[in-house]
């Protein structure tokens, strides 16, 4: 069984630079990749902001948070950040034709004995293996957003998925504090095949005049006692994501109950993606936790 030390995670975004957290704090030596130094500059500063939040709480000391960044280093060059990792983690926009060429490039550069793992919330973790020349050794592991907060890790077998890749990913996430479980190969997983289809049927609600913004939120928190309503958790995750995961379900399953609500595209298309842009079923102003609902609606 391959032991995992040395981590690269492709993308800085909100999973990535959660992702890349995680391991540094426990102890990995971490690579955090992008192409953009601005992305970079911006992950380290909100991994920085949460490990200090941890330390105001009393869950970490000042030392260990130091010794957190002293773990964390970034990188613009794919190639040479994942020379020498055990495991590399993409976690970069849900466009398959982008993790096909990133995959690519990473079965190109790794060590022959690394796992390629991806955080695709959706896509087929077989067909990214075939981009590879070690499709045994690719598997899913899906993060939940807050990374550093969240306990699942949704560990997902493509086809030719090795036991012992399987084993490594396993003890590796439990190693951070996590709690894999696993799902096989097909669209949408277990997780975003039972919670999108619970979105978008709260999109067509609202579009049908069922009930308003707030009260859908409230029926499902009060009265299912979820933590936060659907519309506003699509928000969370970003419209865009949630459209592209649905789409992801109806062309795979090829059945109508996974059609994405055109309430939902006509948002996308008009840029209101949620939280990350300001605006999604709700407006969001940068150091308020109020919700106020979006005049759209």
């Amino acid at each position: 069984m391959t032991q995992i030390q040395n981590v690269t995670v492709i993308g800085a975004g909100t999973m990535g630079n959660g992702i890349a957290h995680v391991f540094a704090q426990h102890g990995h030596p971490t690579q955090l990749v992008d192409l953009n130094p601005a992305s970079l500059e911006k992950a380290m500063a909100t991994i920085d902001k949460n490990l200090e939040r941890l330390v105001s709480k009393e869950r970490l000391t000042a030392e260990q948070k130091a010794a957190a960044l002293a773990n964390l280093t970034t990188s613009t060059d794919l190639e040479a950040a994942v020379g020498g990792a055990d495991l590399v983690v993409e976690a970069a926009t849900e466009n398959e034709a982008l993790k096909l060429k990133i995959f690519a490039q990473m079965d190109a550069a790794a060590p022959a004995h690394a796992i390629l793992a991806t955080n695709t919330s959706s896509i087929s973790i077989t067909r990214i293996a075939a981009a590879t020349q070690r499709p045994e050794q690719v598997i899913g592991m899906h993060f939940m957003n807050p990374v550093p907060l969240m306990k699942l890790v949704e560990v997902i077998r493509g086809y030719s998925t090795s036991d012992a890749t399987c084993e490594a990913v396993n003890a590796c996430s439990a190693a951070l504090g996590k709690i894999p479980v696993e799902a096989n190969d097909y669209p949408g997983f277990v997780a975003n095949r039972v919670l999108l289809p619970m979105i978008n049927e709260a999109i067509i609600a609202l579009h049908e005049g069922v009930a308003k913004v707030d009260a859908i939120d409230n029926i499902m928190k009060l009265g299912m006692a979820h933590p936060m309503g659907p519309l506003q958790l699509a928000d969370f995750i970003g419209l865009d994501v949630c459209l592209s995961i649905l789409r992801v379900l109806h062309e795979g399953l090829g059945k109508d109950k996974y059609a994405p609500c055109p309430l939902l595209a006509n948002m996308v298309a008009a840029g209101k993606l949620g939280r990350k842009s300001g605006e999604g079923f709700y407006v969001y102003t940068k150091g308020s936790k109020e919700l106020v609902v979006s005049a759209s609606f």
